[in-house]
């Protein structure tokens, strides 16, 4: 499959096969860190100008107790590491919880903007040293990383013995996937390296020593990956195209759990 780069660059990108259940971007750019360079790329914003901001802070807002309550009900105290953290809202609300809370993000404005809410981001997971966690997330954050196997390796090793590692990801099958093939936003090449399927992740993870403990469907995605995904479409963006198909989306892994995003909770197995 053929994918373009919508956001930034306009480039084309391969989707090839990796292993059973996973595809991978090819080829990757030299200087990625480039293809981030978007007023559009939300994550590394904490903007609320334009009404598409505020229903996406709206929801953001909302999934931040959402994410705190699952975790709480497997650990309810403890500290936790969150790769990925953006401008680390969701650190902030574990720490309302009186977790001990630490994060690496690898954008500079994005830690800049931690730093007004108290927090001394790490820009590198190569920086947390001596420290073990009962809690690592990646809240679509996995999909981005380069060398993704080494790191859950590293996540293994950072781990308290039983603790948790949550990790989010799109679906490449979902219904809304399928729907919009090529233009399907959470392709996003070539920001997101690889591309998992429900079996596909399970079986790396459970090959790198861990157990899945639950499965957690990300409903919101469905719609706003098919907002996206309308933006990429030929044409005016339609808006009630897109609330159904992400509707549809949902129902239909409701039958079968092919949800566009899911957060899976893997438990550390002893060695």
């Amino acid at each position: 499959m053929i994918c373009k780069d919508h956001l930034v660059s306009g480039e084309k990108f391969e989707i090839l096969s990796h292993e059973p259940g996973i595809l991978k971007t090819h080829p990757v750019p030299d200087e990625l860190e480039n293809y981030y360079e978007s007023e559009e790329y939300i994550s590394h914003r904490d903007s609320s100008k334009s009404l598409w901001d505020k229903i996406y802070q709206g929801v953001k807002s909302h999934m931040l107790s959402q994410k705190a309550k699952w975790i709480r009900s497997e650990i309810k105290q403890g500290n936790i590491l969150d790769v990925g953290a953006g401008t680390g809202e969701f650190l902030n609300k574990m720490n309302s919880f009186l977790w001990k809370v630490e994060g690496v993000e690898p954008n500079r404005i994005a830690r800049d903007l931690a730093i007004l809410k108290g927090l001394d981001l790490k820009s590198d997971l190569s920086l947390i040293r001596d420290s073990k966690y009962d809690v690592i997330s990646l809240w679509h954050v996995l999909e981005h990383i380069p060398d993704y196997e080494k790191k859950i390796d590293q996540f293994y090793d950072l781990l308290r013995e039983n603790g948790i590692l949550v990790i989010a990801v799109p679906n490449f099958n979902s219904y809304d996937c399928k729907y919009y093939n090529h233009n399907w936003a959470a392709w996003d090449v070539p920001r997101h390296l690889w591309h998992f399927s429900r079996a596909g992740i399970q079986q790396k993870l459970s090959e790198k020593g861990f157990l899945l403990l639950k499965e957690i469907p990300l409903k919101f995605d469905s719609f706003y990956v098919s907002l996206l995904s309308e933006k990429n479409m030929p044409g005016n963006t339609n808006l009630a195209n897109a609330f159904l198909r992400g509707l549809i989306s949902n129902l239909k892994a409701e039958k079968d759990g092919e949800y566009s995003s899911i957060a899976y909770f893997f438990q550390k197995k002893p060695k």
